[in-house]
């Protein structure tokens, strides 16, 4: 590199880089003078060297390297701390992302499943305030597995609330190794490098890395210990070694791309976005109100009904004999009593509760995720029976439905829609659903927002107040939507929530609500 040369300033000093046109404060560089014919290079004051293959780097810019920027921005999974001489027993491997979208949800909901006995099938990745992403250990065990190689399936979803058409999803399929009880190292790690490339042997907490190979051969290998632990690898001729591979490592990291899938975009934009809402409805001459309260989460918490900052989606309270009790009994159900979520095999209900709850009579135990299934009798609390039952009286692919059988039948009921789930038509829409519950209005959630499908015509229209609900098929003639799974509260804070709930004379009139409100 030279000095600035503008004749115009003759006391710049800043260093201009070679083939540039120009130095750092701006100054215009001059031209080199033609060379003379049989001038030697060095005399010609062409660069040489260094400095020629700089300017050349320079001259071409971005395409000295073309795959380097679109490599920094492909989106991976980072998978480290695998170590398979632990087979038979449990482990717990860490998950990192990178290069992930700028755009994309600032929490992203993992699913995975997998032939290995995992401890638990949904995770949640979550960026941190400076951008990247808190990493997620998944646990499993391959105890009384056959020895080989198990796939696991991985997707990670994106959706932003409140934003049509920003739902993305990505996928991969990690291979784990359980190698033979009686495999030796050397075996163990052939396997993997037949299976796996850019791999990387990491050692942490304690010292050396080396890599040695015939005659100083290259190995697509990297070699790493922090923190000075001890990796080593030696593939020298295994003669030298007395007949063997000297192999030592603390665990195996490597990346697996994330490939995206497409995701159909919504038709239209829905006018009313909301992903908790309610069907309200009303009967003539009477102050009792039915809801059917509409959730579309990943995840819906059910809990105790609190007036004032509640820890629940779906909000439960005890009705006695006198109507709606917000204390007593009540009182007997956790803020986070159970939740329901989406998993790979259907919906699921975990009990996190304090007193537990009975799943067709039989306590499932504290965070252990339950398959639901059609007719299956949900009660709250293991200990006082009839605090809050529900029954499940409708389950699809896309959603349930959970109608109160306790004394509080008559005042609501529950539907749980997979957000962003088109359920399809015809028979397969209709499969899974009760008798009590076949007149159900067909719901979805799509866009943001809930739609009903005509099921005569298959128009799908969306659900906003102020609508016109009793030209709609399968809703009824008094009913009216609102942007809120919980309406009534707004009427009732001052003289304590729901006080709009129905007399014991209400409760036992015969139903003149729609048969999906019946009980």
């Amino acid at each position: 590199m030279n000095r600035c040369r503008n004749p115009a300033h003759p006391h710049c000093t800043v260093w201009v880089m070679p083939g540039a046109d120009c130095c750092a404060h701006g100054h215009a560089q001059p031209q080199a003078a033609p060379p003379a014919t049989g001038e030697a290079p060095a005399a010609r004051g062409l660069p040489s060297g260094f400095e020629a293959i700089s300017a050349l780097r320079a001259a071409r810019g971005a395409t000295t390297l073309p795959g380097a920027q679109a490599l920094s921005g492909r989106p991976q999974l980072h998978i480290s701390g695998f170590d398979p001489r632990a087979a038979g027993g449990r482990q717990a491997i860490r998950l990192d992302l990178r290069g992930m979208p700028a755009d994309c949800a600032a929490e992203l909901r993992m699913l995975v499943r997998s032939g290995l006995r995992l401890g638990a099938e949904q995770h949640a990745f979550q960026r941190t305030s400076r951008g990247d992403w808190r990493p997620v250990f998944l646990e499993f065990s391959s105890r009384g597995l056959e020895h080989g190689q198990y796939r696991i399936d991985i997707e990670l979803h994106s959706r932003q609330p409140g934003h049509p058409g920003s739902a993305r999803t990505w996928s991969c399929s990690p291979v784990i190794l359980v190698p033979r009880p009686d495999a030796s190292l050397g075996e163990i790690h052939q396997t993997f490098l037949a299976t796996h490339k850019n791999v990387r042997v990491t050692a942490d907490d304690a010292g050396i890395a080396r890599v040695q190979a015939p005659g100083g051969g290259r190995l697509d290998i990297e070699v790493h210990a922090s923190n000075a632990s001890i990796a080593q690898l030696d593939l020298r001729d295994p003669r030298e070694q007395g007949g063997r591979l000297d192999l030592a490592f603390s665990s195996i990291a490597w990346d697996e791309d994330l490939i995206e899938i497409d995701v159909p975009l919504a038709a239209a934009p829905h006018p009313c976005p909301a992903d908790r809402a309610c069907l309200v409805h009303v009967e003539p001459d009477s102050a009792a109100q039915r809801h059917l309260r509409l959730f579309a989460l990943d995840e819906c918490v059910l809990g105790r009904f609190e007036d004032i900052e509640p820890d629940a989606d779906l909000l439960l309270a005890h009705h006695g004999e006198h109507g709606l009790e917000t204390g007593g009994l009540t009182r007997r159900l956790s803020g986070r009593h159970a939740l329901i979520r989406q998993g790979r095999h259907g919906f699921e209900i975990e009990d996190v509760s304090r007193y537990g709850l009975l799943l067709d009579g039989v306590w499932p135990g504290k965070h252990a995720p339950v398959p639901l299934r059609l007719g299956m009798r949900i009660a709250l609390t293991a200990s006082i029976r009839g605090v809050a039952e529900l029954e499940v009286t409708a389950l699809w692919a896309h959603g349930l439905v959970l109608h109160r059988v306790d004394a509080g039948a008559r005042a609501e009921a529950f539907c749980l829609l997979a957000p962003e789930t088109d359920p399809g038509s015809g028979d397969a829409a209709q499969a899974g659903v009760q008798p009590r519950a076949a007149a159900l209005p067909p719901l979805f959630h799509r866009g943001g927002g809930f739609w009903h499908r005509d099921p005569a015509t298959g128009i799908d229209t969306p659900l906003a107040p102020g609508m016109a609900l009793e030209r709609l098929r399968g809703l009824g003639a008094a009913l009216r939507f609102a942007a809120r799974p919980y309406p009534e509260q707004d009427r009732g804070r001052d003289r304590r929530a729901l006080s709009h709930a129905p007399s014991v004379r209400d409760l036992r009139s015969p139903a003149r609500s729609p048969s999906w409100l019946g009980a």
